[in-house]
């Protein structure tokens, strides 16, 4: 007798993303490429140890550049909630059948009381289920952005920093099809662009580092997967917490969607996450190759050749530019880019916009001038 279905679907998922990490591991060790060829498979972490780091913390100064293993590190980044924990659960279960190293990091944001030791606990889980290397990582969460930003942020440097300290290939993430809806949601309520509403990508982060199993998985899959497998699970109180937007849709809004749409409304909202991202990936490129056509030989940006172009491939190239000039990418929202853009097409002698990072542009002889003040 086969797994339960819940357990069947999410070993799935996750081998399916093992196989695509392998993939391309090897082809960077193939002859030629990044890696070294021949290197024998060993460990380059010693036996499962819990170790408690603070995020940032200084290494040696002398630089030692081990030899490469041929057998690839996957993290896990464990919450210990539900999702995290299946996670967990089924890359400790593949990685065992496939030439991968699995292990897991679990971060401990110090927002609520006992976090430390709830933090422990999830290593000692983690280690219970031959994850090596397994540690936790306490960081600091600063007030830019809003509480919910910052710990993202936070979090998201100390997964970079854990990923390069161990040498991961990728980090696997519990994002589930329910949290697809609700940041697509979220997109829209702040009527960002298309980009935004394409949700989160499989595969993110530098070279792919980050990776989600789980965006054609329910957050029920998960949940029974534990329950099944009797893995103990935290539920996070802020996940319930109304002071968060998430936590608002996730239990006001979305079901009063449901109510008033019916069911089926998370896998349309999901399946409009990936229709947008098509259309997203596909206006980037054009927008890319346009921009090299609208500037002139000392690199300007023509403002007579930006105002030919469809609207949405000149604000793409504008949202560069600015990016390019300083602009903090996530400080960057439509209204500034729709001021930039009145630069080219509402043309009336306006003065210079001021955007984020202290970055201005102005319109100047024909040309848009972008640079920071």
């Amino acid at each position: 007798m086969g797994p339960h279905p819940a357990v069947a679907a999410i070993r799935l998922a996750v081998r399916r993303v093992l196989h695509d990490v392998l993939t391309e591991f090897h082809r960077h060790e193939a002859p030629g490429g990044p890696g070294r060829p021949g290197a024998e498979a060993r460990r380059t972490a010693p036996a499962a140890v819990s170790r408690y780091a603070e995020a940032g913390t200084a290494g040696s100064s002398r630089t030692v550049l081990p030899e490469r293993p041929a057998a690839p590190l996957v993290l896990v980044a464990c919450s210990g909630g539900a999702d995290s924990m299946a996670l967990a659960s089924a890359l400790a279960f593949e990685a065992r059948k496939l030439d991968v190293r699995a292990g897991g990091i679990t971060v401990d944001h110090n927002l609520q009381p006992g976090s430390g030791l709830r933090a422990a606990e999830v290593v000692t889980r983690l280690a219970a289920m031959d994850l090596d290397p397994v540690e936790a990582v306490a960081v600091h969460v600063g007030r830019e952005g809003g509480p919910e930003a910052a710990a993202r942020d936070a979090r998201y440097a100390a997964l970079d920093a854990a990923a390069e300290r161990h040498g991961a290939a990728a980090v696997l993430l519990g994002h589930t099809r329910d949290d697809q809806a609700e940041t697509v949601l979220l997109g829209l309520a702040r009527g960002s662009g298309i980009r935004s509403l394409s949700g989160m990508a499989a595969a993110s982060g530098p070279a792919g580092r980050y990776r989600r199993p789980f965006l054609q998985l329910d957050r029920q899959t998960a949940r029974k997967a534990c329950l099944v497998q009797s893995i103990p699970v935290w539920d996070d109180p802020h996940n319930i917490d109304p002071a968060y937007t998430r936590s608002r849709l996730r239990h006001e809004g979305l079901p009063a969607l449901e109510k008033a749409l019916g069911k089926g409304v998370v896998e349309a909202l999901a399946r409009t996450a990936q229709l947008s991202r098509d259309d997203a990936d596909a206006l980037d490129t054009w927008a890319a190759e346009a921009e090299l056509s609208v500037r002139d030989e000392t690199g300007q940006l023509e403002c007579a050749k930006l105002y030919v172009l469809p609207p949405a491939v000149r604000r793409r190239v504008l949202r560069r530019a600015v990016i390019e000039a300083g602009a903090p990418a996530g400080s960057l929202f439509a209204r500034h880019l729709e001021e930039v853009d009145r630069l080219i097409t509402g043309w009336r002698g306006q003065r210079a916009i001021n955007l984020p990072g202290r970055v201005e542009a102005r319109r100047q002889g024909g040309r848009l001038v972008i640079r920071q003040s």
